[in-house]
């Protein structure tokens, strides 16, 4: 069974596409006529020039909206098409669900004919930068230990690749892990962690000692004296990397 199978339900609820960083994967993809979406889930940031999109999971294909681009069920290891099958190939926040990343990524070498667009996070940046798995909840941090790439690895599957830093805007409309850096509340929210898949795939028990730290201390306004550097900010870098690659 796909991850979201389980997850997918409540994601449409929690992830709804942030247009600035649209902006900036649509301008990573530069003049690619055609695009494959690799890990579609339901099609957030998916550009109108997008031909076919793969994902594992029916629950989030059954999500798209009307007139997206066809999908087709399937995995990043083993893409259902021919080489050089697209001018570029897009991966969104999905290389972590990925059972072989090698592979995943070689496949997308194979089926872009020019560019290959990635967003994903530098765990060792994010691991530090953010809070919330800093201070209250080291499981999940743990837990991505298991399935983050190293960037320098990746970057070297790629057969290199340009990084560009993705700094979050105080008000990002798509809920992925640390898309509520200065709205602390929401993560005490069941419905937004069950879209944050870090923390929807462990157990409640797992976080609920943190999670009860983090209530207090935003009750006594000890995160708000602790924090108040970020209540000041309107983006923050946490470790969230665009790359880019000519194949």
């Amino acid at each position: 069974m796909a991850v979201y199978d389980t997850l997918g339900p409540a994601y449409a609820d929690n992830r709804r596409p942030d247009p600035r960083i649209a902006a900036r994967l649509h301008a990573a993809l530069g003049a690619a006529a055609t695009v494959v979406n690799v890990g579609a889930g339901s099609g957030s940031y998916e550009p109108a020039r997008t031909v076919l999109a793969v994902e594992p999971s029916r629950v989030m294909t059954d999500q798209r909206p009307p007139g997206s681009a066809p999908a087709v069920r399937g995995i990043a290891e083993r893409l259902p098409l021919r080489d050089n099958a697209a001018d570029a190939v897009l991966a969104v926040l999905t290389l972590h669900h990925w059972s072989d990343v090698a592979a995943g990524v070689a496949e997308l070498r194979r089926v872009a004919r020019r560019r290959i667009v990635i967003l994903t996070w530098d765990h060792e940046v994010f691991r530090e930068r953010f809070w919330l798995f800093r201070e209250y909840l080291p499981q999940a941090a743990a837990f991505d230990d298991g399935r983050a790439l190293p960037m320098a690895a990746l970057v070297t599957l790629l057969g290199g690749a340009r990084q560009e830093a993705v700094p979050l805007p105080h008000d990002c409309t798509d809920g992925f892990a640390a898309a509520y850096w200065r709205r602390p509340h929401a993560y005490l929210d069941p419905g937004v962690r069950s879209a944050i898949s870090s923390l929807a795939q462990l157990a409640p028990a797992t976080l609920a000692p943190g999670l009860a730290r983090l209530a207090e201390d935003l009750a006594t306004g000890r995160w708000q004296r602790r924090h108040a550097d970020l209540l000041a900010r309107q983006t923050l870098d946490v470790g969230y990397r665009l790359l880019v690659a000519d194949t």
